[in-house]
């Protein structure tokens, strides 16, 4: 397909979202708009729009690539999204009623009240960190499909293509922020929904098969395997693993994140969040075995007519833009943009709110709406924008893997310690952390599991960690804080002698 045709295609798909940005954020663009939309969101679309969110490039592409690797991971990844499952109900029944009950922005000003400043401060440190990585990672998957198929026909550098991309983000957000996103996203995820099916549709056709022919070529290739309960000690795609991993990663990556939860927040009530989150959830399990699927039936093309792909990333992009024609072609773009922007843009908008609130102290100035304040809100969204960019271009420099797998990999390390800090904070009522020890434990922690990671098939008997090293990052940084701690009624006891001599 001409590469002038999809850019021109993208070029139209940003032109719809500035209309959609100047629509939403002409009548109010001030930062209460932008941090919560001045908290009267709509539920359904919230949780519409958290689907283009939570699922991304990375499971529009890397999914329905692994269904094939080398390492045999066939429909495995579904024990990873039924642990996703568990894990969006525990943020609905307790998280959120936490979130709602404390009235936040920020959801980690709730940690400046269970442990201290310096906790509150790590954990804002963390989430910054990690989402600018997993958000990086992201934007990096659709960077080098258009990079492969669009940029590199013009001779434009892999740099050049990413502040392109980041450049038209910011342009749509930088006003109407969570108000524009909220609906922006919506579009994005009736697009990427869209996509899939006829995707499906369309891979089908070209296979000669209708769609209970298709169903049942999948279920007899060697595909479509979903339980793996082999080899516990040394196999990475064991259900054990992958459930828990997937329930863990969940409660970090979203109940703990301030980008998924930022949209919640934006609605009027409890109910309303509760509702969101649990229509969410059953969408989001049906929509990735749709995307399992695809990449079951691309492999059965890829087999059938010879082609081959360098990585696992690059079979959908390839078959769709090189195979089955425009308009599918065109249909693979509307999903990959669609999905990947609704990511970085969110996250985008989150970011800037973390760092306004927990570091720039918003929450806590009465003159959030002034000229001022949004002044320094919009230097801030430039800023993580800049940051985005720059490690992006590093990440394409280092990256020799499926992005999917590096994902996770360095979730379970950045995320980890927001864990076994929420964990510690909810559960453990009697005990006063060292508040200025808790960024050493906070990076020690990963250390550790880093160490564990690299020898633990020597030190555990041949035991292979995968996803579910998260909860292991947690415990560690949970067993650190308590065994720092000391008695909260040892401290008042200590106080009330202070106060009688």
């Amino acid at each position: 397909m001409s590469p002038g045709i999809l850019l021109s295609f993208i070029i139209g798909y940003f032109l719809v979202l500035l209309v959609i940005s100047w629509l939403t954020s002409k009548k109010s663009s001030d930062n209460d708009t932008f941090f919560v939309a001045n908290r009267n969101s709509k539920w359904y679309l919230v949780a519409f729009g958290m689907i283009g969110t939570a699922l991304s490039g990375v499971t529009f592409i890397s999914v329905p690539g692994k269904v094939g690797a080398p390492s045999g991971d066939q429909f495995s990844y579904f024990q990873f999204v039924l642990g996703n499952a568990a894990g969006f109900i525990i943020i609905a029944t307790v998280l959120l009623p936490l979130y709602y009950r404390l009235k936040l922005t920020s959801i980690y000003s709730y940690i400046e009240g269970a442990l201290g400043t310096w906790s509150y401060k790590t954990a804002a440190g963390i989430f910054l960190i990690s989402r600018v990585i997993g958000s990086a990672f992201r934007l990096y998957l659709v960077v080098i499909v258009l990079q492969k198929f669009i940029f590199d026909s013009y001779h434009i550098p892999f740099a050049v293509t990413v502040l392109i991309c980041l450049l038209l983000i910011w342009s749509y957000t930088f006003k109407g922020g969570l108000k524009t996103i909220i609906i922006t996203d919506s579009l994005q995820t009736f697009f990427l929904v869209l996509s899939v099916f006829l995707s499906i549709y369309f891979i089908c056709q070209s296979l000669h098969m209708n769609i209970f022919e298709a169903a049942n070529a999948i279920k007899d290739s060697s595909y479509s395997k979903i339980f793996f309960f082999n080899d516990f000690l040394s196999s990475k795609l064991h259900f054990t693993k992958a459930f828990l991993g997937g329930l863990f990663i969940t409660v970090g990556m979203t109940g703990l994140d301030q980008d998924l939860m930022q949209k919640n927040l934006s609605l009027k009530n409890i109910k309303e969040a509760q509702k969101n989150m649990f229509s969410f959830t059953g969408v989001f399990v049906v929509i990735n075995i749709f995307f399992l699927s695809v990449g079951a039936l691309l492999w059965i093309y890829a087999n059938k007519y010879g082609i081959h792909v360098d990585k696992t990333d690059y079979l959908y992009p390839t078959i769709a833009l090189k195979y089955l024609g425009i308009v599918p072609a065109m249909v693979f773009m509307l999903g990959l943009t669609a999905a990947t922007f609704a990511t970085t843009d969110s996250a985008l908008t989150a970011l800037t709110t973390s760092f306004c609130v927990d570091f720039l102290n918003f929450n806590k100035k009465g003159d959030l709406n002034s000229k001022k304040m949004v002044g320094i809100r919009h230097g801030v969204h430039i800023a993580f924008s800049g940051l985005m960019f720059l490690t992006i271009v590093i990440f394409n420099a280092i990256n020799n893997d499926a992005v999917v797998s590096k994902l996770f990999e360095v979730a379970s390390y950045t995320y980890g310690p927001l864990l076994g800090l929420y964990s510690f904070g909810l559960f453990v009522s009697n005990r006063q952390v060292r508040d200025k020890l808790v960024p050493f434990i906070c990076l020690i922690s990963p250390a550790v599991c880093y160490f564990l990671s690299r020898e633990s098939a020597t030190l555990l008997g041949g035991y292979v960690f995968s996803n579910e090293l998260i909860i292991v990052n947690g415990l560690i940084t949970f067993v650190g804080l308590l065994l720092t701690s000391t008695s909260k009624k040892q401290n008042s006891n200590v106080i009330v002698n202070y106060t009688t001599e």
